[in-house]
């Protein structure tokens, strides 16, 4: 089972997350997360998508 969570900022989307991986044992993975960590250690996706999120825009595909 494949779940796509998407909403504005705040709207409860990691909430509905954690609820979903507790009621049914599956795994979680945050966009969110793995850009903090790339940006946290530097590495080339993480100051590309620095400088989008610096200027306020959605990282892209």
């Amino acid at each position: 089972m494949n779940l796509l969570i998407m909403g504005l900022p705040g709207a409860g989307k990691g909430t509905q997350a954690a609820k979903i991986v507790e009621s049914f044992g599956l795994i979680h993975i945050s966009t969110g997360d793995m850009f903090r960590a790339a940006m946290a250690n530097q590495t080339e996706m993480g100051k590309l998508a620095k400088s989008y999120i610096d200027k306020g825009d959605l990282v892209p595909d």
